[in-house]
Order: C-alpha cells, then structure tokens, then sequence
C-alpha cells in the first residue's frame, strides 16, 4: 500500500457539498455534539492526489491547512504497515491558529469535576481512526481504500473506538446518509458531566458509560448500571471510557513494566516502533496512563509519520531531545531517531507456549540497522527492584486462562501503588506549606502559601520517603535525587501537578477566608467604618460568590447564603444613592 505517497493531501468535496473551512457562529447548532466532538472527517486515497479530505461533518467547522494535512495523513496506515481489512487506532495532533470555540459554561464545568487526566485538551485535536483497505475491482488501484476519523478533545479513546465499531461499517456501504443520520443523533446525547452514567443512542443501539468523576476512588471501577429494564433494547455497557486492557497493551513488555514506569515518570523521551499504528498507539496511549492518577503532562503522539508537521523539530540533532513519546511504524526512525535516549521495539504479538515473548534489554549501541529486533534499547539502569511476584501471577495468569480484565486489574492496582508511593512525599510536604486555620481571620487578607523549596523537600525523604512504607524495595531516594538532577521540578509532570495543588491550596484558603468572614459580627465591624470601607466588602464578597457558584471554591451552601445575608445587611446599612448603585433595579 502506498498510502505515504502521492502529492500530498488535498481537499475533496464529498456529496455534502461541505468545504472545510468557514467558522461556526457562537450559539450555532451543534452545540451538544460540540460537547463529544469537534467533527467527522472522511479521508480516502486519490490516486492521482494522494490521501484527500473528502469531508468534513459539521460543514462549517473550521480546519487551518496544517491540521487538514497532518489529519490525512495521520489517518492512514503507511506503507511499511501493511494493514488489510480494518483497522482501528488513534493519533494527536497541535491545534494551529489558537481557539476557534469559545468554551462554553457546560465545557468549563465538566473539566473542573473531571479527573485531571481526562480534561479535555486545549491545545490538541485526539483523531480517532477507522480504516478498512479490501480489495475492490471497480477501484483504479484494485483496493477500497478509505478512513472515518472523530475529533474530539476527549481522550475516551475506549467509547470512541465503541462507537466507529457501528458507524464505520454502515457508513463504508451507505455513505453521507448514514454519517448525517449519526451525527445528528450525537447532537442529542446530553453533556459528558463527570459522576453520571449516561445513555447514548446511536444507530438502534444504546451504548451506556459512566463519566469519570474526581471523586471517583481509583480502584472503585463504574458504579453499578443502572436503566437495563427500561431501555429495548439493552443497552451496551462499556465498562470505561478511556482505559485500555493494559494488561494486553504490555503483555510484550512485562518484565520492563517498572523500568517504563520510571521513564514515563521522569518524563523521558521515548519512542515506540510498531508493527501497525493500532499496536503503536495502543502502547503509547498505555503508557501514558500508566501514571494515574498523576496527569501525564508532557507531549505524546500515539502515531505519528515522517509527513507530520513536527517532523525536523522531533527529529533535529542540534538540541537535546523533546519530552515526547513517540508512536512510529516506520523502520526509518531507527536511523533518524537513533540519538534518542530510550527506544521500545515492539513486533507482533508472540507466544512461547503459554507466555507472551518478553522484549530484551538492550544497549542503545545495538541499535544499528533497520531490520533491528524487538528490544528496550536503553543505557538507563532501574532504581525499584522488579516484583517478581507480580510478574508470577500475571504469567500464572495466562497459563491458568485468567480474563484478561482480572490481570489488567493487578496490573493497573501495581502502577496506582507505585505512582502514589512516589506522589505521597510529595504531597504531604506540599500539604506543610499551607497557612494554619487558626492564622486566617476575617477582616486580614489571608497569609500566603509558603514556597516549594527542592532542598527542604529532598531532606525530608530520609524520615517521610516512601522506603519507609511501599512494600517495594529498590534506591526510592535515588530514583528521587536521579530526578532532582535531571531537573524533575522543572519537568512537565512536576509542574502540571505543582500548578494543579497549589491553585487547589489557594481556593481552599480563599474558602476558609470567606467561612471565617461568614462567623464574624457584620455589625460589629461595621461599626466606625468609612463608606469605602463597607463598599469595598460587599464588592468582594460579591466576586468571591460569584467565584464559588462558579464551582471554583469549595464552600458549603450554608456560607453562601450567610454571605449573601451579609451582603444584603452591609447594603441596607448604607445611604440610598450608594444602594442604589450597588443594586440598581
């Protein structure tokens, strides 16, 4: 298949007349299926332009020509794949040219009860990919060759590839009918609001998920299903929307798991060569969920091409290496990408006997020529001992048969441990730096948070570190003063989490200043105060309601009825023309 040559992507008109430009207009329609997804993109193969953009579903969303081209070509197996038949995997992209929706109220809403990692992204397009390649006759080429591609900025890879598994088939033999048909029932889906379970028609189906919620414990799975009895037919349950059966993911790399751990943790550049663009963006998208709940905060791209756009920038010799993961196909990255620190080859998946073939641990030196064999390439040495009693029962496991969901459970339970024994210090020093609540009084402003400082931190360790209470041994204080070296509180995963705990710190002492203001007498401290004084409380008792209806501050209802009590108690106290300012009719 030659589906990496040609002239490059361009734009076709598919029968919905719909060029892939022209902005939606704020309160358009599609404001629900905006809530799932960007649009519905149809790629196919010209064979005198290469891959083509023969629609895109709404019309009148908006593509700049660098998300067009990274979109077509991104949607398609290259030629070194081979894939016949179908094929389901997924890619990210950057957005170019800033926002083009304004977020909503329902968008900002959905974020802030949504676990960190399942945010939706702002500055990235998730592409989902359906691609069948089957042999045609009436075609020039002798192949049908064509992908159905969601973009969406959730990263429910598990709900989205659920739901091209009906809509790509009906629509590869009935076409535009069947998309419009589809899209118009997404746009009848309600939000995606964290902590609901949801009932989403589609196609005479009905697939029910739960929306992750930060609430959620971690372990806890979906709460029971709920509706079976009152939906004909009965609905689909997917049991999540974005985990992957990790377990089948890393059946090639087990015996690496915990060294991966480590180097998805310190946020090393990693790339990963697979066999297909489903194998490869399957490991990368395992991979970085292998954190949670610790938010994976560095780029990655689960599939990505010679023909992207940040091609020279990820491959370039004259700087260090980006803090990306990378998901390749093609073995010409083996040569370009070969001063990159750590290289994952994976082949087809393999049995000996009962047991999955492990991947060795190689030298980086050993990565020589293109037919190289599946291997971690790597010089970096593992600070935690491997558990080899996990590794037994997993391969226990498989011998005995065991589902797959049983294992991926031991599995994921492993590398939650792992990632808060490692969090926990973390935390726990950062939980030190907050004001004591006996400091905050009503009418001064709140004592600051204190500063994160490294030293301060790393000493800590020896009396509060997690060699102390992980059941898994290894250097724990080396593996942190290895990440202090490579300037770890400079890295995307400490500061994406840094910035998410101390904003978290800072609403909840603003919660704590307005509760100790709620307890104070109003009348009291009115007492001897100038009109400026009084108006400038009302005025930020005002913005803190607002912040806190907003769901931005943790308080009770309680304290926002007493503030709005005091509100209208310090308003009532004051002449009639400021009133009246202050609460015009």
């Amino acid at each position: 298949m030659d589906a990496g040559s040609g002239a490059g992507p361009h734009r076709a008109r598919g029968r919905l007349g719909a060029p892939c430009s022209g902005a939606r207009a704020p309160g358009a329609p599609w404001a629900r299926f905006s809530a799932w997804l960007e649009c519905v993109c149809v790629v196919t193969f010209d064979l005198e332009l290469g891959q083509a953009l023969e629609l895109v579903y709404p019309s009148d969303f908006r593509l700049t020509d660098k998300e067009k081209s990274s979109i077509c070509y991104l949607s398609f197996p290259d030629s070194h794949s081979g894939c016949l038949g179908d094929t389901q995997f997924s890619f990210r992209i950057r957005q170019c040219g800033g926002q083009r929706r304004p977020w909503h109220t329902d968008d900002r809403h959905c974020d802030s009860g949504a676990p960190a990692s399942l945010q939706r992204e702002r500055a990235h397009y998730f592409g989902y990919v359906y691609f069948r390649q089957v042999k045609d006759s009436s075609a020039r080429r002798g192949y049908f060759q064509k992908s159905l591609v969601l973009v969406s900025r959730l990263p429910f890879v598990r709900l989205f590839q659920a739901l091209l598994s009906l809509v790509a088939p009906e629509y590869f033999d009935k076409l535009t009918p069947c998309l419009e048909a589809v899209c118009n029932e997404i746009d009848q889906w309600p939000a995606p609001v964290p902590g609901q379970t949801l009932n989403l028609p589609v196609m005479g189906v009905v697939l029910q998920v739960h929306i992750p919620s930060r609430v959620d414990k971690p372990e806890s799975g979906p709460p029971a299903q709920r509706g079976h009895e009152n939906l004909l037919p009965a609905p689909v349950v997917l049991s999540s929307v974005h985990e992957l059966d990790l377990f089948r993911c890393f059946q090639p790399v087990l015996a690496h798991v915990q060294m991966l751990w480590e180097l998805v943790l310190l946020g090393e550049p990693l790339v990963v060569l697979a066999p297909s663009p489903a194998v490869s963006s399957e490991m990368v998208l395992a991979l970085t969920s292998c954190l949670q709940p610790l938010k994976f905060c560095c780029d990655y791209r689960p599939y990505f091409t010679v023909h992207d756009s940040e091609f020279k920038e990820f491959t370039t010799r004259t700087q260090a290496p980006p803090n990306v993961v990378l998901g390749v196909t093609n073995p010409f990255f083996i040569k370009t990408l070969q001063h990159w620190p750590h290289i994952l080859r994976v082949g087809e998946p393999r049995m000996l006997g009962d047991l999955p073939k492990q991947v060795k641990l190689k030298k980086p030196s050993r990565l020589k020529t293109l037919d190289t064999k599946p291997g971690l390439y790597t010089a970096y040495t593992a600070h935690l001992h491997r558990d080899k009693a996990l590794l037994r029962r997993l391969f226990k496991g498989l011998q005995k048969k065991r589902p797959s969901d049983v294992q991926t459970a031991l599995l994921r339970r492993h590398l939650l441990e792992l990632t808060q024994s490692f969090i926990f210090p973390l935390e726990h020093y950062m939980a030190s730096l907050m004001p004591l609540q006996k400091s905050i009084t009503p009418w001064k402003t709140p004592p600051q948070i204190r500063p994160f400082r490294q030293d301060d931190f790393l000493r800590s360790l020896e009396h509060a570190g997690p060699q102390l209470t992980c059941v898994l041994k290894g250097d724990w204080l080396g593996l942190y003063r290895w990440v202090d070296s490579r300037r770890f509180f400079k890295s995307p995963h400490f500061d994406g989490w840094y910035r998410q705990r101390r904003k978290e710190m800072a609403q909840k002492l603003e919660a704590l200043h307005l509760e100790a203001i709620c307890e104070a007498n109003i009348e009291v401290w009115m007492k001897g105060k100038s009109e400026v004084e009084v108006v400038d409380l009302v005025l930020k008792l005002r913005e803190r309601l607002v912040r806190a209806q907003g769901h931005q501050l943790p308080v009770k209802e309680a304290t926002l009825k007493q503030a709005r009590l005091y509100i209208e108690t310090v308003i009532s106290s004051l002449p009639k023309d400021l009133q009246v300012i202050l609460c015009p009719p």
